[in-house]
């Protein structure tokens, strides 16, 4: 990559190894904005003197604003990586770290982990589970929390990205991958027009914050074991300006984008639990934001193919891209499943597998009595609650929170999986009329397993939010005596082939009453 002129010296300075505690070997990664020096422990970046459109880094002054920026918008996050900003100065020999002399550029201090805990690498090598993507939904959600609210009408944040997206597309007439282009984009003005009353709304009551603007996979890291974002972006203020759930699309998406939808839809749900609730009427626009940002990733595409003289590199790619951007507007009828049985009959497990896929994308909203009563409690989900959680009025309260959303959601046009024991002919009658009163198809699910099975379960479990022992078990199969009108299944089985079971009780079902599209 061409290095500035002006930035020659710097550049060679610090991949030098002088810059470094021990002088060690110096690695130099490149990027549009940005050369990065790695060495030992340490990582120090430079802004590269350039000048685009969207960004000014053309003097040493503009360039350490950007390097103090970006320290201050991502250290509260992760401060185990962000130190501080160093200036480049002039010494008798020639540059220096942080030297009495005058500066000559700046770099951003950090601390350096390795390549192999970056949430992309974890994907790649098949270990982004749907425990690690629970923690990714409860991560997001609280850095959400903590990022300052700006009061910017949604409908209008939006509508710029589409029109400079509509600017840049234009500059490619014709390029290999773009053919669905103009299918895009009428089907996202049409999508906004129908949303834009909602993204107005939201920008008027908190939704829209100064975000992270850039969450990927990429840019989030396991350190600790715990999912850490960094690298928001630092160079726009409007850019990094969205509504909360614009900013987690860009990592929904991409988890689609890898065909990782189940850890989509397991990162959505616990979003959205954490948000308790608030983020729910949100969701019509979900597919929108969905479609915006596998968009943005093709434009992307096809300026960094340009800027390397490879204008067709990218093709099939950028093709992908913009059919997950149509793919993700298209009409999706929403339904409601109810998975009821037992404790240790594998509810959750098979709640989890049948949500993506169903209905708009990620897929349907799982909700589950456990997750939400140790929501409630502001208890982690291997937190233990006291016996007097499990009470009637207890229970009572929870099934009863767990309608309210799911009224909510089926509104909002998302399909809802509800996991519960609904041992209650009332709570089993009540989850029915949901679905009838929102219009939209129910099947109810009853999960059975012979005993030994089921105690084998509970005595295996590890971290889970049911606090149900083997007792709790007794008591329920004493009073268990199915579930009329809701389909059987056996869940003795595996959990591969506990859903191959539910998914043809499921078309049994719906062979009933409504087409139901199963993933």
């Amino acid at each position: 990559m061409t290095i500035a002129p002006d930035q020659r010296e710097v550049v060679a300075f610090l991949g030098s190894g002088a810059a470094f505690p021990g002088g060690g070997p110096v690695e130099r990664v490149d990027t549009h904005g940005a050369h990065v020096f790695l060495s030992g422990d340490v990582a120090l970046k430079l802004k590269r003197a350039v000048t685009y459109d969207y960004m000014d880094l053309g003097s040493p002054d503009q360039r350490r604003r950007m390097l103090e920026r970006e320290l201050e918008l991502n250290a509260p996050a992760a401060p185990s990586i962000y130190r501080d900003v160093l200036p480049v100065t002039q010494g008798p020999a020639g540059p220096e770290l942080g030297g009495a002399g005058a500066a000559v550029d700046w770099v951003l201090r950090m601390n350096r982990f390795p390549a192999k805990d970056e949430l992309e690498a974890v994907a790649a090598r098949g270990a982004l589970d749907g425990r690690l993507a629970a923690q990714i939904g409860r991560m997001v959600r609280a850095y959400h929390a903590a990022c300052p609210v700006r009061r910017a009408d949604g409908g209008q944040l939006i509508r710029a990205i589409l029109d400079e997206l509509g600017r840049v597309f234009a500059e490619f007439p014709a390029a290999p991958g773009t053919e669905q282009v103009a299918d895009w984009a009428a089907a996202c003005r049409a999508a906004l027009g129908r949303t834009t009353p909602l993204l107005t709304a939201r920008g008027a009551s908190g939704h829209v914050r100064r975000g992270h603007g850039d969450l990927h996979l990429r840019n989030i890291v396991l350190i600790g074991g715990r999912p850490v974002p960094f690298d928001a972006l630092e160079f726009d203020e409007t850019l990094g300006t969205c509504d909360v759930l614009y900013d987690f699309a860009f990592l929904l998406m991409d988890l689609g984008h890898r065909e990782l939808h189940e850890a989509a839809s397991s990162a959505l749900a616990e979003y959205l639990l954490a948000a308790r609730g608030s983020e729910d009427a949100g969701l019509p626009a979900m597919p929108l934001f969905l479609s915006v940002r596998a968009a943005i990733r093709a434009m992307v595409l096809l300026q960094t193919d340009r800027a390397r003289d490879v204008p067709r590199a990218s093709a099939a790619e950028i093709a992908r891209y913009l059919g997950q951007a149509v793919a993700a507007l298209r009409p999706a009828p929403a339904q409601l499943i109810a998975v009821g049985g037992v404790s240790g009959t594998g509810k959750t497990a098979l709640a989890r597998a049948l949500a993506p896929g169903l209905g708009l994308p990620p897929g349907a909203v799982h909700l589950s009595t456990d997750a939400e009563r140790k929501a409630a409690a502001g208890l982690a989900a291997s937190q233990h609650l006291p016996d007097a959680a499990y009470a009637a009025a207890a229970r009572e309260g929870v099934y009863d929170a767990l309608f309210a959303r799911t009224r909510v959601l089926l509104d909002s046009g998302y399909s809802v999986v509800l996991d519960g024991t609904f041992l209650n002919a009332a709570k089993r009658n009540e989850a029915a009329r949901l679905g009838a009163a929102a219009g939209v198809p129910f099947a109810g699910l009853w999960l059975t397993a012979p005993m030994p099975v089921l105690e084998a379960r509970i005595a295996a479990r590890r971290g889970d939010a049911s606090d149900a022992d083997i007792a709790v078990l007794h008591r329920q199969l004493a009073g268990d005596h199915g579930a009329k009108g809701w389909e059987p299944v056996d869940a003795s089985g595996s959990p591969d082939e506990v859903a191959k079971a539910a998914r043809a009780a499921l078309v049994r079902n719906f062979a009933r009453e409504a087409p139901i599209r199963l993933p």
